[in-house]
This record gives structure tokens, C-alpha cells and sequence, in this order.
């Protein structure tokens, strides 16, 4: 018996799209700001980036060894 069909990621078994949740709140992501539930979020979340509240981790020599 061949393996059932892999279901596209976003999709639901049923073909419906899974609503994902906001990564700032919570709520259901809208599909015009997904992953976000509003351009509101979606602002916060780049004010975040922005004001270096969210950090990628590194070394303090990764800056050194690019030169």
C-alpha cells in the first residue's frame, strides 16, 4: 500500500488552510498580515527588531572575523 499524500505545509487534511495564531498576541493571523492577526502587531513586532529588543545570537568575534 504507497504512502498517503503529503499534505501541503499551511494546509490542513482537509485542504482548509490552518489559521495560525499571532506571534504578539495570540489571535488568529490574518492572511493579509500573516503571521499576524493586524498591521498593529506586525508594527510591534518590527519596532522590536528595530530597537534591538530581539537579538540573533552570536559571538562578540563574529564582527572581527568578517573582516
Amino acid at each position: 500500500m504507497p504512502p498517503p499524500p503529503e499534505t501541503p505545509k499551511g494546509e490542513a487534511e482537509n485542504g482548509q488552510r490552518k489559521v495560525g495564531r499571532c506571534p504578539i498576541c495570540g489571535k488568529p493571523a490574518n492572511d493579509a498580515t500573516r503571521p499576524f492577526c493586524s498591521s498593529r502587531c506586525r508594527d510591534v513586532d518590527l519596532n522590536r527588531w528595530l530597537s534591538g529588543r530581539y537579538v540573533i545570537p552570536g559571538s562578540e568575534n563574529d564582527e572581527e572575523e568578517q573582516k
